[in-house]
């Protein structure tokens, strides 16, 4: 294995093995009593055996939502609504929507603070305070709000996952927008540059490391945000609804399919985010064509 791809591997081989481990765990008390009532002799093996292949089981086996994934992904119409790739699609427009908008409130906050004294007293405290409200109970609030207005469907959901994601875009912006040396800006004030000057052939090179890095935390929240989003809604559609169903029904193999599910559309978002990062930075000249910064 490279060394890029062996740790991972060896990561994903320890979790893997403790939820085999944990669906044993957890499954087999319910097991051992229909044995008990049933007057049934059991092995562990047995045991092992039929916690994996429980139908309805408090934690699902890995191959059982691997092949739960396999049917609603690869085996049902992209069109269809119990197909999986149909409920990602409706979460990744609204998740990409609420994060278009979050990145772009989060970079006019954080110029704004960087450049207005004012600002950075008054609004950087509330930009933090922001975040200690928890999503869940402001969620709901947000979806009855603009549907008395009218507003439904894609724009609540994508106003939740605005609300999760500008806040690390702010963070990382003010940061990489006050990061130039001093003495860089003491020369741009001896060549009696603009504040315009300053922020596009200064601070704004020097903030893009920072933003991407940003970026790819908010993709992930934003992500969240949508799903949270979905769920005060009793939404049709999406991969919160299909969490919803499943708790509605029982049906932990669909739950545990679903979080899979998000979590690997979590990780190729932020691939796509990283792949853009190296784009723009082999642009800017900062990462050469080996790769290296």
């Amino acid at each position: 294995m490279s060394g890029k791809t062996g740790p991972v591997a060896v990561m994903l081989l320890v979790i893997v093995l403790i939820w085999y481990a944990g669906a044993v765990y957890l499954n087999a008390p319910r097991l051992i009593d229909g044995y008990e009532r049933n007057d049934t002799e059991w092995t562990f093996g047995q045991l092992t055996d039929d916690a994996w292949a429980m139908e309805r089981p408090i934690l699902p086996a890995p191959h059982q939502v691997l092949v739960e994934m396999n049917d609603t992904i690869l085996g049902k119409k992209i069109t269809s609504k119990r197909s999986l790739v149909y409920h990602s699609w409706v979460t990744i427009s609204s998740t990409l929507l609420g994060f278009a908008m979050g990145t772009a409130l989060g970079m006019l906050l954080a110029i704004g603070i960087v450049h207005v004294k004012a600002l950075d007293k008054s609004l950087m405290p509330w930009v933090i305070a922001s975040q200690t409200i928890p999503i869940l109970a402001i969620a709901p609030m947000i979806i009855v709000v603009l549907g008395a207005i009218g507003l439904t469907g894609l724009v609540p959901k994508s106003i939740i996952s605005m609300y999760l994601c500008f806040f690390p875009v702010t963070i990382g912006m003010v940061k990489g927008l006050r990061s130039p040396d001093p003495l860089q800006l003491d020369l741009m004030r001896t060549y009696s540059s603009s504040a315009s000057q300053v922020f596009w052939k200064l601070r704004w090179p020097s903030s893009v490391p920072f933003l991407f890095a940003s970026l790819k935390v908010a993709i992930a929240i934003s992500l969240v945000g949508a799903i949270v989003g979905e769920l005060p809604t009793g939404a049709q559609a999406g991969i919160g609804a299909r969490l919803l169903v499943g708790s509605y029904y029982g049906q932990t193999i669909q739950i545990w399919s679903a979080l899979v599910t998000a979590s690997i559309l979590a990780g190729l978002l932020v691939a796509l985010v990283g792949v853009a990062e190296k784009f723009v930075l082999r642009h800017m000249g900062v990462i050469h064509a080996g790769g290296a910064r």
